[in-house]
């Protein structure tokens, strides 16, 4: 297995570098991220952990590899349900990006997504809606009209207004997303049948259930 390999690396730097060396890091790195696919996130936390304190002990503050291993580390938190900790890292992760990457970058982008989306699992629909907005103003700025990741933004944001049952805000914004979706994907794509069951919900909590009928059999 890719696991296996990776620790057979490993295992001759580890004989053969300075224990610090960034290929050590590296391999660290790439264990973690195996153990994270797994869905083994204490191991993928312990790996990632080991990466991140041999770059920060080798690489400049700033350095995006350290952006980087901040965000893996938010991540796997995330994963883990532990919203506060993925918060701090994502925190630190997008305190580098903004120090070392230009204000619009699509990397600062993901990073308020990354962290909008904790926002609203943590049931702070605000500020969820804040940094969403941050991430897709930066998007529209750098990326084509009809990217998907326009699109993923548009249905972060709709997910938010049906949260907080603004139905209209939801409805407007999970039609955005439909249309770059059926502009970009093949008819069939399964990520445009979630886009025809989400603004069917919508208009089922709207109670027009014509349309609802309408867009579930569209998916």
């Amino acid at each position: 297995t890719a696991l296996d390999y990776f620790k057979k690396a490993l295992d001759i730097w580890k004989q053969t570098l300075s224990e610090n060396h960034p290929d050590i890091a590296t391999s660290y790195n790439n264990i973690g991220s195996v153990y994270q696919d797994e869905g083994d996130y204490d191991s993928a936390l312990d790996y990632l952990q080991k990466a991140l304190n041999i770059w920060k002990q080798t690489l400049p503050e700033q350095h995006p590899n350290i952006a980087t291993s901040y965000n893996n580390i938010g991540a796997i938190y995330k994963d883990k349900d532990d919203y506060d900790n993925a918060l701090e890292y994502y925190q630190k992760a997008l305190d580098i990006l903004k120090q070392t990457l230009p204000e619009k970058h699509p990397h600062i982008a993901s990073n308020y997504n990354n962290i909008g989306a904790i926002y609203r699992d943590k049931g702070d629909y605000h500020t969820a809606l804040d940094y969403f907005k941050k991430a897709l103003d930066i998007w529209k700025q750098t990326l084509s009209e009809n990217h998907p990741d326009i699109a993923t933004s548009y249905n972060n944001i709709g997910s938010v207004y049906q949260d907080e049952g603004d139905y209209d805000n939801a409805l407007d914004y999970f039609k955005k997303a439909l249309d770059i979706l059926k502009q970009t994907l093949p008819e069939k794509h399964p990520h445009i049948a979630t886009s025809y069951n989400n603004i069917g919900g919508i208009y089922r909590h709207k109670g027009d259930y014509d349309t609802v009928l309408d867009y579930y059999k569209k998916a």
